[in-house]
């Protein structure tokens, strides 16, 4: 596979990376055959994996720290934090004093003395940016992690963070993983601008959908089952935005059979074709699932193709507002209503 540069690090990764969150209890439990997975891959010419704390609470990174033995060193490795891990309240989030404590776990249970990407999960509206860079800065410094990253930030908070780093002289946020498909485009509208007017690599999650783009959503047949049931906002066929991603995947299904291709392709083949993207991050199951997904990196969608995809989503949109996977505090009905006091004042 050729290779990209992740923002302006210099760290060149292939345009498919391996995501890991199928890897454990209630995906894939059997953590040889997910071992034989990372194996292929890296066999196929990937050489970026990504993982994270909270997937199947620490297995998915016990397991591809076993798959990495012996290749450590010819691979980029990634990972993150931000998400519960325990009961206690102090478990989770971006602060200093848990960021410190969660990178080492990361690191045991990977069983590596650095992590390459250690990325911010979500953001954290109780933490002050400077608070989490200064932790992420101090860990570089140690050699701990080579580079620090997000995952679902909003661009204006991306923005904030490269302001922080820059007046405080810490390291930076290098890198940010947003959700991106052909059904689930918004950051076409800020984050991928914004990203690459500060050279901020970008590697999306969830390419396919979260199956939808499998091929296997089509108009007239039985609907599959799926596993994902802490996420009805997004599968539930009674909300009429779900009606609009079935009609709007079945609509690619027929675009890719016209081009020659599997949907699987045409959808990743359509990710990692924008200027701002570094590399889609893949989350195979099984063997299966990897084999039909490798292909997709040689592809390349002519703009007839780009052009047809538009009128059925057109740039910038998601269809189904759940999957933007992040939503603005600052929108929830608390933040907008005025305090009693005001409110009487204004009578």
């Amino acid at each position: 596979m050729q290779t990209r540069t992740i923002g302006r690090t210099g760290v060149r990764v292939s345009p498919l990376c391996l995501g890991t969150m199928m890897f454990g209890p209630g995906y894939n439990a059997d953590a040889d055959d997910c071992v034989r997975i990372v194996h292929r891959a890296l066999d196929a010419g990937i050489n970026f994996v990504d993982t994270a704390d909270i997937y199947s609470e620490g297995i998915s990174e016990e397991i591809v720290g076993r798959a990495l033995a012996g290749r450590r060193d010819d691979v980029v490795l990634a990972t993150k934090c931000h998400l519960p891990m325990g009961d206690d309240p102090n478990m989770r989030g971006n602060s200093r004093r848990w960021i410190t404590r969660a990178v080492e776990d990361s690191l045991r249970r990977l069983k590596t003395d650095w992590i390459d990407l250690y990325q911010i999960h979500r953001p954290d509206p109780d933490t002050d940016i400077e608070e989490t860079l200064g932790a992420l800065d101090d860990l570089v410094r140690a050699g701990k992690i080579r580079y620090a990253g997000t995952s679902t930030f909003p661009a204006s908070q991306l923005v904030e963070a490269q302001w922080a780093a820059r007046d405080r002289r810490t390291a930076r946020f290098v890198c940010e993983q947003p959700p991106y498909s052909l059904l689930v485009r918004h950051i076409e509208r800020d984050v991928l601008p914004t990203c690459l007017r500060h050279g901020i690599g970008v590697i999306p999650w969830s390419p396919l959908s979260g199956g939808w783009l499998s091929g296997r959503w089509r108009l007239g047949q039985e609907l599959p089952t799926t596993t994902r049931s802490l996420f009805p906002e997004l599968y539930d066929m009674e909300l009429e935005v779900n009606q609009r991603k079935l009609r709007a995947a079945d609509a690619f299904a027929e675009l890719a059979e016209q081009a020659g291709l599997s949907l699987i392709h045409l959808a990743l083949a359509f990710v990692i074709r924008h200027p701002g993207v570094t590399s889609a991050i893949i989350g195979p199951r099984t063997m299966e699932h990897l084999e039909s997904q490798l292909g997709a990196a040689d592809v390349v969608l002519d703009d007839a193709i780009l052009d047809r995809i538009d009128e059925i989503v057109p740039p910038g949109e998601t269809v189904n507002p759940a999957d933007r996977a992040w939503a603005d505090p600052a929108l929830a009905p608390a933040a907008r209503r005025r305090p009693a006091t005001e409110a009487g004042r204004d009578g």
